[in-house]
């Protein structure tokens, strides 16, 4: 065996014990639900045991993870620069787990617009959380007033604009992968009228 191989063994065992620990579960309780005796989890968790493929999906699965997660390795590149977008004041990050996933930081100064007409709706989520100053989201015909460290979250089918109140406001926000796509969408049209955020 490599000893590659060795480290993920011991790894996958760590993890499945961590798991069952933070849930609160003793051996027996986790046995139960991975429909495995209470011995074999234990000879598992202590390297007694030969960790077969079959065990570790029903593992997984009782302790509401993936197979993926479960034996992941951790990656070479854990911390990432952001790509810088000057011409809309944005800096986004990937989300690696998700690479449909996206984190953008956003400094705003315009509030959002009056027009219900100029509000965007496309498929997708998105959470923000307000970094500094307050921000105003427009969702419908409601309006929500965000303070800093406040957060919202929204289905971004219903048409919406944010925009600053009071002064300059910084904002961070986590896309979905089919809200990016609305948003990459709004920017191209922007761009082709001549128009920014």
């Amino acid at each position: 065996m490599k000893q590659e191989d060795g480290e993920l063994d011991s790894l996958v065992r760590k993890r499945i014990r961590a798991l069952r620990v933070a849930q609160g579960w003793s051996l027996e309780e986790l046995a139960t639900r991975a429909n495995l005796s209470q011995s074999s989890l234990s000879r598992i968790e202590n390297g007694q045991r030969r960790l077969a493929l079959d065990q570790l999906v029903t593992l997984a699965r009782a302790l509401d993870t993936t197979l993926d997660q479960l034996v992941e390795t951790a990656a070479d590149d854990v911390v990432t620069s952001p790509m810088i977008d000057g011409a809309h004041g944005r800096m986004r990050w990937p989300v690696k787990g998700d690479p449909g996933m996206s984190v953008v930081r956003q400094r705003m100064t315009e509030p959002p617009p009056d027009n219900p007409a100029r509000m965007r709706a496309h498929p997708g989520r998105e959470w923000l959380v307000v970094l500094s100053g307050t921000a105003v989201l427009m969702l419908g015909h409601r309006r929500f007033r965000i303070e800093t460290n406040q957060a919202a979250e929204f289905p971004t089918m219903m048409p919406h604009a944010i925009g600053a109140e009071g002064g300059p406001c910084e904002i961070l926000g986590i896309f979905d992968r089919d809200a990016r796509r609305g948003h990459q969408k709004e920017g191209l049209d922007r761009d082709a009228q001549g128009n920014s955020d």
